[in-house]
């Protein structure tokens, strides 16, 4: 079971080894989500999917999200049990058969392995998302953790990023200003997609276990599992019914609902028109990234007062989002344009979808960097990021349901999606303002060793003379 020790020894420093570090683990996951849920983000950057309906893809989305939010519920107590290299592993493994699904889809039209590639997609999904949230969050250094959302992200948007680069150059041509699906041409291009897809899950098993990651500061990964898998279960069920946790529900489900976004550029934009929104939208994100990161890892302010200030920001941003979407939505509802990038009204539209991105973004990095403040043991980490990604999921999977019609106008999915923020307000502020971090930005002695070293296996030690150190480890 889990020790402490505390001793006042000094031991000799150590060097690090490289693929212990955070950064080389936040390269893996990173790569590990470039290659998986990034180019599949890819292919769905035409909208659809690369469909000219986007019915059946958001009834497969639908289905993806349904199983991935009961997956990322048991994704906790799994990747306690087996690791969270094998759990990322096996989250990789569905994303190229839902992949290959997409492709003959659009290449010969059958439906069949749309939906069972979503069936595969939504369980191993699930694990992924459960295992990923836990490494980005729990494996930094408490005082780098927004840079790590962010080298997380930059490398998960990598993938729509490139595989939209890709799609753009094959739909500039002046046929391609209508509305339709992408040629099977063009769709040729998916085929590469899903073998580099096949490379995600061996790259996943490079994770290093929590309990050898080198830290920069010299704290260790703090682990605390449970005994069995229903003592894990039990576990989960305390987190579910925790307080805070409870008062979060509403905001984990208005955080991703935004699914009508496809639907919006499969409407009102030609083919080539959503090429290049589906690419360019992708900088928004990063932008919006990189910008409340800044703010999460602001020294000079306590963990709290960063949350604070993070809170107001997401809520202005989604403001301007909002309000800007119903405005061009009420305009588009009497009279449906089919924008090409060369008409005027271009830009209006595009907007629409930039300012979803860059609040969506947003709240994302603030609502993890939240979670993250909770505990700083991995274990209790990894069960609250399965909550929060799962719930997350289930809003995801009823939202593509919902637009699975065609609702005159898009009126009624806008509506359900700003009821939902509004609701989610008070109880999240409520969440914030009884909220303690349980970790703040301190240094533990070892601001003069440059990064390539740390103490030794089970010791902190400081340049002069006494350290605490304590760790907690788990007998298997």
């Amino acid at each position: 079971m889990a020790s402490s020790v505390d001793r006042e020894e000094t031991r000799p420093l150590q060097k690090r080894i490289w693929y212990r570090t955070t950064l080389f683990n936040a390269f893996v996951i990173g790569g590990v989500g470039f290659l998986a849920p990034g180019l599949w983000n890819a292919m769905s950057a035409l909208g659809a999917g690369g469909a000219q309906s986007p019915f059946l893809v958001n009834a497969a989305n639908s289905l993806v999200f349904g199983l991935m939010g009961f997956l990322c519920l048991l994704g906790g107590p799994i990747s306690n049990r087996i690791g969270l290299n094998w759990t990322l592993c096996l989250g990789a493994i569905g994303y190229p058969i839902y992949s290959a699904g997409l492709y003959t889809n659009n290449r010969y039209g059958n439906n069949w392995l749309v939906l069972v590639g979503a069936a595969f997609c939504g369980i191993s999904a699930g694990l992924f998302w459960a295992s990923e949230g836990a490494v980005a969050l729990g494996y930094p250094e408490a005082s780098k953790r927004g840079k790590y959302m962010n080298i997380w992200l930059i490398f998960r948007t990598g993938g729509p990023l490139v595989g939209g680069a890709i799609v753009l150059a094959l739909n500039h041509g002046a046929q391609q200003k209508k509305k339709g699906k992408v040629g099977y041409e063009i769709s040729e291009t998916y085929l590469v997609f899903i073998a580099l897809q096949c490379i995600a899950a061996p790259l996943a098993l490079l994770l290093t276990p929590p309990e050898k990651v080198q830290r920069s500061d010299g704290t260790k990964v703090k682990i605390v599992a449970e005994k069995s898998f229903i003592a894990e279960i039990k576990a989960l069920g305390r987190a579910l019914a925790r307080r805070d946790i409870l008062l979060l529900l509403p905001i984990f489900w208005a955080a991703y609902f935004n699914q009508y976004n496809s639907n919006f550029q499969t409407y009102y934009f030609g083919v080539r028109a959503r090429a290049l929104s589906g690419f360019v939208i992708n900088f928004a994100g990063l932008l919006s990234s990189y910008l409340i990161s800044l703010l999460l890892d602001y020294k000079k302010f306590p963990v709290k007062k960063r949350l604070n200030i993070g809170f107001y920001w997401v809520i202005f941003w989604h403001l301007v989002a909002w309000i800007y979407a119903w405005v061009i939505q009420e305009k588009y509802t009497g009279h449906p344009p089919t924008w090409d990038w060369e008409d005027s009204g271009f830009v209006e539209g595009f907007f629409v979808l930039a300012f979803w991105q860059f609040s969506q973004q947003s709240l994302q990095n603030w609502l993890y960097y939240f979670v993250s403040t909770k505990t700083d043991n991995i274990s209790e980490l990894s069960r609250f990021t399965g909550i929060l990604r799962g719930q997350e999921s289930f809003s995801q999977a009823v939202s593509y349901g919902l637009n699975t019609r065609e609702w005159k106008g898009g009126r009624v999915p806008l509506a359900v999606n700003t009821i939902l923020l509004g609701l989610a307000v008070i109880p999240t502020w409520i969440a914030m303002r009884e909220h303690v971090p349980v970790e703040s930005d301190k240094s533990y002695g070892f601001e003069g060793h440059s990064d390539e070293e740390v103490p030794s296996e089970d010791i902190l030690t400081t340049q002069t003379s006494k350290v605490v150190a304590v760790q907690s480890t788990v007998q298997r």
